[in-house]
């Protein structure tokens, strides 16, 4: 009999908890979550109490059949998973399912895999914490009552196919409100002037002071007044002040912070962090990668200050201890850390060391001295007008934590910067009354910036401040908004905008205008067409379930649980009679919702010309649809990407409708461009052949579709090498992954060794006979 059986969720936890047990111990994995509420049907029973209908997963069977054989034949159960609610409900499933005997079972926790904690956790086993297994529950519970209620409110009205979720529909009202304020941002404009004056630096040498007048002008005219006045002006050194000024580091991470980052600085999506943080995790290199605690251990902060004092001396030590401020931090353990904080680095993939290094520099920073600087003010004063110039530069005097970390800011363009040691110039050696020649001033248009759209990590910060999901929610929701369609994750190149510079140099001024590309975007979050029509919906129909505060308050109300303070089918009692009533009667009264837009009248035709969803996406319509039989029934063409129901304007749609375009004729027969559901394409003699991202369909000429005609041609030709009279369904063909054959809608794999141009019909015949059966459908196993 098997003294020790110990279950975890993964493979790789467990082989990193089997080096630190030793001899008695078996461990084994349950690769997650083992059974969760049935598919079909509703999964909840309303009559009792809402009790959650469990069935185990198809393919997870297997795996709880080896645990039941395993748990039988030991002493002792020890349930090792994760320290939060999620890893709480697994075990908790372990022990329904696997019938445990509470006297052989034990719960254990850690919050890193290394062999003090795992062998404390064996030294403190506990019961299983049924109010944080009650807060999984619960939200479970309620995530299924909105999505399975909302969904089919959303086929019927809006489309087919949608679905809903209590915390992406609030992440895509985000997203949705960000997207409208800048479609209704209007730029306005000003003139920043800057002027470039000559001093003498410690060795008598000329140096340059940079400086930026402390008014912007609203117009070109005033701006060319003021460069005008300084043709006359003597610039006189008003006053010089030097004051100290430090810098502290930044907290160590949680789970937000670390998503912020690693996206910043290393280019990580918010799942990607995710899914190495926990390869970190499970290998025994960082502690529990979910948390929004900001505490780190006693022996963290000791070997931390160890390493310090090693690498850099004692004077860079400053040992701080951090404050978790978050409510309903309940996994209030540890900061994200490294385990052992003497390892600089550690081995594993590309991905795994940047991210460790990025927690081991992060969490070493946490623990350093401030930066000392010396900052210095200078005021130049006009002689001929009563705007100041102001100059600043710093100095760092000690570079205490920042020789290690600084960390990054989300600028307008969502590239993170890291502020290295101080980013301003030095100042010259100035005092007062000291008069300085002036080499040139500059005016330079500038504009104001429209708000920023939102990239994956910048949304997580958002959500974290509005108190919206918890470190475990941030990154499924960011990837659910994706995979449903509602937002987009995207490059969009910037536009060419023009500015106007005027310059004084050498007692002349000057006119220029000069080009920059603006606006571009890199991996920012766009909510698509229909993202937008189901977010309207939704905010008019469910105003509750998409309201901001009540979101946040219902993830209150799950800590709550956790605490013991409430009772979980209580709180889902309270939300469901009133939701309840609301999607019957949204059912029952509401509008159906196409997102439907009247842009104006043909004037050709004098038709109605409007945008809104279609069966397949956004659609313009030309003419409306009417009852009787033998009226002319209305236009329909896709909008072109890159063109949006809400901005797209009448002459761009009605462009739409010059397709298909007749091209001409080629072997006497029509050939037109249109557009379709997959894109723009040529249609010949009943063929089609796709029209490539290069060649636009409005102005593509019959050259250009001949030759891509021919092209279809040659690789249709290539792709068949055999074909047989007398069995016109068989053909020999050639795919993607080498030659196979094709008989009545079904492909067969051609042997290795057979060369498919010498096959005969009878060989043909023998393969297709000879083949296997086909396996059902492949699902790929999650690693």
């Amino acid at each position: 009999m098997q003294e020790n059986l110990v279950i975890v969720e993964s493979p790789a936890k467990a082989k990193t908890i089997e080096n630190f047990l030793g001899k008695g111990y078996t461990v084994t994995s349950c690769m997650g979550h083992i059974r969760d509420l049935q598919k079909k049907d509703f999964g909840i029973d309303l009559e009792k109490k809402y009790q959650p209908k469990y069935v185990i997963s198809p393919d997870k069977k297997k795996i709880v059949a080896e645990l039941k054989k395993l748990a039988k034949g030991a002493q002792t159960v020890w349930l090792a998973s994760d320290e939060d609610r999620e890893g709480e409900a697994i075990a908790w499933h372990l022990k329904e399912v696997l019938k445990l005997d509470p006297e052989r079972t034990k719960r254990i926790v850690f919050h890193e895999i290394t062999k003090e904690a795992i062998q404390r956790a064996i030294e403190n086993p506990r019961t299983i914490d049924e109010n944080l297994v009650n807060a999984q529950q619960a939200r479970r519970v309620l995530d299924r009552i909105v999505g399975f209620q909302v969904s089919p409110v959303l086929w019927k009205k809006v489309k087919p196919a949608l679905s809903a979720g209590r915390v992406q529909s609030v992440a895509v009202r985000l997203i949705v409100e960000r997207e409208r304020e800048i479609i209704n941002f209007k730029s306005e404009t000003w003139y920043r002037v800057n002027g470039i004056f000559l001093a003498k630096d410690e060795n008598g040498n000329p140096a340059e002071l940079k400086a930026e007048l402390s008014k912007r002008f609203p117009t070109k005219e005033e701006a060319y007044a003021f460069l005008e006045k300084c043709q006359s002006a003597e610039f006189t050194i008003a006053n010089v002040t030097k004051k100290p000024a430090k810098r502290s580091p930044a907290q160590p991470f949680t789970t937000s912070t670390l998503q912020q980052e690693a996206s910043r600085k290393l280019s990580f999506s918010v799942s990607q962090t995710m899914a190495v943080a926990q390869r970190l995790y499970e290998a025994g290199k960082i502690t529990y990668m979910r948390t929004d605690s900001v505490n780190l251990s006693n022996l963290a902060i000791n070997t931390a200050k160890q390493k310090i004092t090693e690498l850099h001396g004692e004077e860079y030590v400053k040992v701080r201890r951090y404050h978790t401020k978050s409510k309903g931090a309940q996994e209030a353990h540890e900061a994200i850390r490294p385990t052992y904080m003497e390892n600089e680095t550690v081995g594993g993939s590309a991905q795994e060391q940047r991210l460790y290094e990025l927690i081991w520099k992060r969490t070493m920073a946490s623990q350093m001295a401030d930066a000392k600087l010396e900052r210095t003010n200078v005021t130049i004063s006009v002689s001929t007008a009563p705007e100041v110039f102001t100059a600043t530069g710093e100095v760092i005097v000690f570079d205490g934590f920042l020789k290690v970390y600084m960390e990054s800011t989300d600028d307008e363009n969502g590239h993170g910067h890291g502020h290295g040691n101080g980013g301003q110039d030095i100042i010259p050696p100035l005092k007062a009354n000291d008069v300085l020649s002036m080499s040139s001033v500059v005016a330079t248009q500038r504009f104001s910036q429209r708000p920023p759209r939102f990239t994956e990590a910048s949304l997580v910060k958002k959500l974290e401040e509005l108190g919206i999901g918890r470190p475990s929610t941030y990154a499924p929701t960011i990837t659910t908004i994706q995979n449903r369609n509602y937002v987009e994750k995207e490059d969009r190149p910037g536009v060419e905008r023009k500015f106007d510079i005027i310059t004084l140099k050498n007692g002349n001024i000057s006119e220029a205008t000069n080009t920059e590309i603006t606006g571009a975007e890199k991996s920012k979050l766009f909510p698509t067409d229909i993202g937008m029509v189901v977010n309207d919906f939704l905010v008019e129909n469910f105003e509750q379930i998409m309201d901001f505060n009540f979101t946040a308050n219902v993830e209150k109300e799950f800590d709550d649980i956790a605490e013991g303070q409430k009772v979980w089918n209580e709180m889902i009692d309270k939300f469901y009679k009133p939701f309840h009533g609301q999607v019957e009667d949204v059912l029952k009264n509401s509008e159906r919702s196409k997102g439907e837009r009247i842009l104006g009248t043909d004037p050709k035709t004098g038709k109605q010309v409007s945008v809104k969803i279609g069966r397949f996406g956004p659609v313009a319509q030309l003419g409306e649809a009417s009852t009787e039989e033998d009226s002319e029934k209305p236009q329909f063409a896709s909008l072109r990407t890159g063109q949006h129901l809400e901005t797209i304007t009448l002459e761009e749609t009605l462009d739409l409708f010059k397709l298909p375009r007749d091209l001409g004729e080629y072997e006497n027969k029509k050939v037109t461009v249109s557009i379709g559901r997959f894109g723009p394409y040529i249609r010949h003699d009943n063929k089609f052949v796709s029209l490539g991202k290069e060649n636009d369909p409005f102005t593509v000429e019959l050259d250009k579709a001949v030759e891509l005609i021919e092209a279809k041609r040659e690789k249709d030709r290539k792709a068949v090498i055999k074909v047989f009279d007398e069995e016109p369904e068989l053909r020999v063909l050639n795919g993607r992954w080498g030659p196979y054959i094709s008989f009545q809608k079904k492909n067969y794999k051609i042997p290795k060794k057979v060369n498919a141009e010498e096959l005969t019909l009878e060989d043909c015949r023998k393969i297709i006979e000879e083949a296997p059966e086909p396996k059902g459908r492949r699902t790929r196993k999650k690693k």
